[in-house]
């Protein structure tokens, strides 16, 4: 397989196609080699438009998917960002390239250890991984200026928003199969975010969102 025209491809015929259009984003897409993420048994596929199977259960987001989120989010280069589910690491990799830092975790640990392998070939310094349930870090004092869900929540849960600086923005995937739903809120106060639909796709949920406790918008 021609690694660099099947990238190209890529772009071209799925997240151009697509909506996205941002050079920065695209440009980024070209820097980070998707195929280096994936499990070695999917290399081939790095760059079809499918969700990866990357272990217990779960998988990564598609290619046009990606992109699209780090469309709407528009990452600064002095935001802080929280990721919850790190996965096999690319979706992290993409977003420390625009953003002051990235932290992420997973309730995986063997997820930790191998997104953590990767990331260390790309050079990058301004990532922190770790293992850890989300649920347990709601009541947390830290604040981030960005919230990333990479599972879905089967409706929105506002505590996530506790975790935000005001001002902040939370991408989520919303709803239950098949009818889901990827959002931008956008945390104004304490008390006040709106809500913005950017696009229809579909993900497993994440871990434990459906026991909790869960409010609806």
């Amino acid at each position: 397989m021609d690694i660099e025209q099947a990238r190209s491809n890529m772009i071209e015929q799925q997240i151009r196609p697509w909506e996205v259009l941002d050079l920065d984003v695209l440009g980024l897409l070209n820097e980070i080699h998707r195929e280096d993420f994936i499990p070695d048994n999917y290399r081939e596929l790095a760059f079809a438009d499918i969700n990866i199977p990357i272990g217990h259960d779960q998988a990564t987001m598609t290619p046009k998917v990606e992109a699209r989120l780090l469309q709407s989010l528009k990452l600064k280069s002095n935001e802080t960002v929280l990721e919850i589910g790190t996965g096999c690491g690319y979706l992290t990799t993409l977003m420390a390239k625009s953003a002051k830092q990235v932290v992420s975790i997973d309730i995986y640990p063997d997820f930790i250890t191998s997104a953590n392998d990767k990331i260390i070939k790309t050079g990058l310094t301004n990532i922190e991984l770790e293992s850890a349930d989300v649920y347990s870090l709601l009541e947390q004092k830290d604040k981030y200026d960005v919230l990333v869900l990479t599972a879905s929540l089967p409706k929105m849960d506002e505590r996530f928003l506790n975790l935000l600086n005001d001002n902040g923005r939370l991408f989520a995937i919303i709803g239950d199969s098949p009818a889901m739903e990827a959002c931008v809120v956008s945390k104004q106060n304490s008390s006040d975010y709106t809500i913005e639909s950017i696009f229809d796709t579909e993900l497993p949920a994440l871990i434990g969102s459906e026991q909790k406790e869960v409010f609806e918008f």
